[in-house]
């Protein structure tokens, strides 16, 4: 595996292994800067939402990397308050205008139940799908997926989808695997890619991953993406600083062993695990 390879989406299209995830990243000049540093390291595959308030200084620094459009793949998201036909297909909209795009490569329902519609979200998903699904035929999306579904909410949408999903976005690390719905995933031909594949930080206080990390003479956050890799997902490691960035690209050259994989996956809860999509508080 390398930093060019991509896998084929279960609609045709391409996508990269690997990432850069934008969550938490301040909008304005960080952002910018750190999209612009993630394209000049060889990330070619850039991911953010609506809900992290950030699309426009993605879009700057998307623009700003003089990279051509046909060579990126940008994913966003649609809000919890965008859960209705009307809603979803301005959001669409606003989310283009932001990044400066005339289209995105992947748009995902970024929430199965938000608080906006938890007594409809049947509904609410079903009418948003509907207006993703005109996207497509626009122009302005070229793949669609979601993100926190669980099986329930995955076998809803498809009653009423004539597009399937490709792609499932989920809290992935080896603190939680979420086994269930990767299966289920991958029952369905959808691939599983993982957000906070560093457990938000708190994975660097893993004294048996400090170890592990030391044997491959690499970082705890080296050794947790090149898992993500190994487990088939799509890792979408965050950061803001150039040197970080580019040390969690370098997870190519080196093999975790299975007896070193078994170790790993016996670290379930040490540092966090999936909020339940059907009980968040937003």
């Amino acid at each position: 595996m390398t930093i060019q390879e991509v896998y084929t989406l279960s609609n045709g299209y391409k996508i990269p292994t690997i990432g850069f995830g934008t969550w938490q990243t301040p909008d304005g000049e960080v952002a910018k800067e750190a999209v612009f540093q993630a394209i000049q390291a060889g990330y070619r595959h850039i991911d953010t939402a609506s809900a992290y308030k950030n699309e426009k200084s993605v879009g700057e620094g998307i623009k700003a990397s003089g990279i051509s459009r046909e060579e990126l793949f940008i994913t966003t998201k649609l809000g919890s308050k965008g859960h209705s036909y009307q809603a979803a297909k301005n959001a669409i909209d606003a989310s283009l205008q932001q990044l400066q795009l005339d289209y995105v490569d992947l748009y995902l329902i970024h929430w199965p139940n938000p608080l906006a519609i938890r007594d409809r979200w049947q509904e609410g998903n079903a009418l948003a799908w509907r207006a993703m699904e005109e996207a497509v035929a626009e122009g302005k999306i070229r793949s669609l997926g979601v993100s926190n579904f669980l099986s329930h909410h995955l076998d809803t949408l498809f009653e009423s989808a004539n597009i399937k999903p490709v792609i499932n976005q989920l809290f992935l690390n080896p603190s939680d695997q979420q086994e269930q719905i990767v299966d289920y995933n991958k029952s369905h031909g959808i691939l599983s890619e993982g957000y906070s594949p560093l457990g938000t930080g708190k994975i660097f206080e893993v004294k048996e991953l400090q170890k592990i990390a030391e044997k491959y003479n690499k970082t705890v956050a080296q050794l947790a993406i090149r898992w993500s890799l190994q487990q088939g997902f799509i890792p979408l490691p965050k950061s803001i600083h150039e040197d970080r960035i580019r040390e969690n690209l370098a997870v190519f050259d080196f093999v975790i062993s299975e007896e070193d994989l078994v170790r790993i996956n016996q670290l379930k809860g040490m540092f966090g695990v999936a909020p339940n999509p059907d009980l968040v508080n937003f």
